[in-house]
C-alpha cells in the first residue's frame, strides 16, 4: 500500500522543511514545499498529491485561501490549513473552498498526525460517496423509464435523460425547483395534491408536460427516509404507455369485431336449427335469456355469462341430426326415435368441439341434459361433474319447455315448470339454482317472462 502523498505549502522556507521533515518521520510521503500560492497550484497539478497542507497567510499576491479555491476547482485536491489567525472574517472565507480540517500554528506532531489522517479518512469516504452517487446516477440514467427526485420541500434533485424528454422539461432548468411548478401529475382525473406527501403508491396517471399535452404514464412514487424515518423526499418513476394504450385499444375493437362476428355466427347456427324444428323456434333464444337471468341472479361473472349466453343459443344443435318428422311428432316416441333425440347433446358436442371459444360451449352442450344424482344423459354425470353452465342451461332449458307449447302437448305453464324444478331440486337439478330460477319468477314475474321473448345479442 503507498504512502500517502502530501504537500506542504508555507512561505517560510524553514517552517516548511521542519512540516516536511515532520510528515517524513510519521510515514507519509513529502515530495515537495511551496512557498506561494501560485506554486502551490502548479505542484498540485504536477504532483497530484492526496492533500494539501496549505498555510492562509501567504506572501505575494494569492493567499492560501484562494490558492485553495483554485486547486479545489481544478484538481479535488483536499485541503487542511494551518494557520495562525482564526479570525471570524478568515474563516467565513476559507469555508467557501470546503477545508477538511484546520490546525492552529503553533501545533505538535501528534495533532499533526490526527488531524492528516482525519482529513484523508474523510477525503477516502468522500470519495467513495461521489463513486456511489456516480454509479447510481449511470443506473438510473441507462434505464427507459424516466427518474425524478425530489427532496423534503418537493424541489428536484435529479432527472434522468428519460425524464426531460418525456416532461419536455431541462434538467438544469428543474434542478432546485419545485417538481409543481414544472409538470402535473393528474391520477383519477385529479391532479396530484401534495408531491411531498411521504407516502408510497403507484397506478396509471396523467402525465401534463411543459407544452400542456397529456401523456397517459405508469406512475408510481416512493418516499426517500433517513435511518430515523425522517422524510428526506421522494422518487418518481414514470413510463409513457401511450403505445401501449393504442395496443390495447386496437386490442379491444379487434377482440368486440371477433365478438360480434361470432354473435352473428351463433345466431345464424340458432336459426338453422329453429327452420328444422318449427315447432320450438324461439326456444334456444328463450332458454339463453333464462339461463343468462338465473346466473346475474346466482352472481356469476360477466365472462361465465357470455359464456351461457353463446351456449344457450345453439344448445339443441345436436338436432340437425334427428329428422324433422321425429322432432315434430304429434305422438310418443318409440325407444329408437327417444335414443335418436337422446343423442343430440352428444351430436352437438361433437360439431363444435373443434371451435376454440373463450368458453367450454361445446361442453355446456354436451352436458345440458345431465342431472345432479346421475339420472341424465349421455354420460350419467352427477353433481359437481357436471359444469355450473350447464346446471343452469338444464333448468332454464326446463321451465322453457314445460312453459311452452309442442306437437306432442298443449303448454304446461311456467307454474307447473316451476314445481317441477323446487321438487326435483337436490335430485335432477342443482338446488341453488333451482332456487335462484323460482326466486327470480317471484320477484320479477313480469320483467323476466319479457326478458326471455328479448332478441339473445342487440
Amino acid at each position: 500500500m503507498s504512502k500517502p502523498k502530501i504537500l506542504v505549502v508555507e512561505d517560510e522556507n524553514l517552517v516548511a522543511k521542519s512540516i516536511q521533515s515532520m510528515l517524513t518521520n510519521m510515514g507519509y510521503e513529502a515530495p515537495d514545499v511551496a512557498l506561494s500560492g501560485e506554486k502551490a497550484i502548479k505542484k498540485a497539478g504536477d504532483i497530484q498529491p492526496d492533500l494539501i497542507l496549505m498555510d492562509i497567510k501567504l506572501k505575494g499576491e494569492m493567499d492560501g485561501i484562494e490558492a485553495a479555491e483554485i486547486i479545489h476547482d481544478r484538481f479535488d485536491i483536499p485541503v487542511v490549513y494551518l494557520t495562525a489567525f482564526a479570525d471570524e472574517e478568515t474563516l467565513e472565507r476559507a469555508k467557501i473552498t470546503e477545508p477538511f480540517g484546520y490546525l492552529l500554528k503553533p501545533f505538535e506532531e501528534q495533532d499533526l498526525q490526527s488531524t492528516i489522517e482525519m482529513a484523508l479518512y474523510k477525503s477516502k469516504m468522500e470519495q467513495k460517496l461521489r463513486e456511489r452517487e456516480h454509479w447510481v446516477s449511470t443506473v438510473l440514467e441507462s434505464i427507459g423509464d424516466a427518474v425524478i427526485a425530489t427532496d423534503e420541500k418537493g424541489e428536484v434533485t435529479f432527472m434522468n435523460l428519460v425524464a426531460e424528454s418525456l416532461t419536455g422539461d431541462d434538467k438544469e432548468k428543474a434542478l432546485g425547483k419545485k417538481l409543481k411548478d414544472r409538470f402535473r401529475i393528474k391520477m383519477n382525473d385529479e391532479v396530484e395534491p401534495n408531491e411531498q406527501t411521504p407516502i408510497s403508491f403507484a397506478g396509471q396517471a396523467l402525465l401534463i408536460d411543459r407544452k400542456k399535452t397529456e401523456i397517459p404514464v405508469d406512475y408510481s412514487k416512493a418516499p426517500i427516509k433517513d435511518r430515523k424515518g425522517n422524510n428526506l423526499g421522494s422518487v418518481l418513476v414514470l413510463r409513457d404507455v401511450t403505445e401501449r394504450m393504442l395496443a390495447q385499444k386496437e386490442l379491444k375493437q379487434s377482440f368486440e369485431k371477433v365478438q360480434r362476428i361470432l354473435e352473428e355466427i351463433i345466431q345464424a347456427i340458432s336459426r338453422i336449427v329453429e327452420t328444422k324444428d318449427p315447432y320450438t323456434a324461439g326456444h334456444q333464444q328463450r332458454v339463453a335469456n333464462l339461463a343468462c337471468a338465473i346466473a346475474t341472479e346466482m352472481g356469476l361473472s360477466k365472462d361465465q355469462i357470455d359464456g351461457i349466453r353463446m351456449a344457450g343459443a345453439i344448445h339443441d344443435i345436436g338436432k340437425l341430426y334427428v329428422p324433422a318428422e321425429i322432432l315434430s311428432k304429434p305422438t310418443k316416441l318409440s325407444d329408437a326415435e327417444m335414443e335418436m333425440v337422446k343423442s343430440h347433446p352428444q351430436v352437438g358436442y361433437d360439431i363444435l368441439k373443434g371451435i376454440e371459444f373463450p368458453w367450454p360451449v361445446a361442453e355446456m352442450i354436451l352436458q345440458h341434459h345431465e342431472r345432479m344424482l346421475g339420472d341424465g344423459y349421455p354420460a350419467g354425470l352427477r353433481g359437481e361433474e357436471i359444469l355450473i353452465e350447464a346446471r343452469i342451461l338444464a333448468v332454464a332449458d326446463v321451465v322453457e319447455a314445460m312453459s311452452s307449447h309442442r306437437p306432442y302437448r298443449p303448454a304446461l305453464g311456467t307454474k307447473k315448470a316451476l314445481e317441477e324444478i323446487s321438487t326435483y331440486r337436490g335430485h335432477y337439478y342443482d338446488p341453488v339454482v333451482a332456487d335462484a330460477c323460482v326466486e327470480l319468477f317471484n320477484k320479477k314475474w313480469a320483467w323476466i317472462t319479457e326478458e326471455m321473448e328479448k332478441p339473445i345479442f342487440t
